[in-house]
């Protein structure tokens, strides 16, 4: 999988704490290998985000992303549930 960063995903991610941007870069491993890895909670948004998915990295914060080809994604946003908003 190739992935792609916003530059609202790179703002958003230099502000997150150190224990989470750790979780992230483990979560994002898995996700190059398979992107609905159970683990990762990986699901379609709906509403004004319907042809975005989104994964889980704990708990509290998610990251938002496209796919945009069979083996491609942009990341879009990370943060808590108010990045859906």
């Amino acid at each position: 999988m190739k992935i792609y960063y916003s530059s609202k995903f790179a703002k958003e991610y230099k502000r997150l704490p150190g224990k989470v941007k750790t979780a992230a870069e483990k979560r994002e491993k898995i996700f190059r290998v398979n992107p609905f890895d159970p683990g990762l909670k990986t699901h379609r948004l709906s509403g004004k985000l319907k042809d975005y998915h989104s994964f889980s990295i704990d708990y509290h914060y998610r990251i938002i992303f496209e796919f945009v080809g069979k083996d491609t994604a942009w990341l879009h946003s990370v943060g808590t549930h108010e990045i859906y908003g």
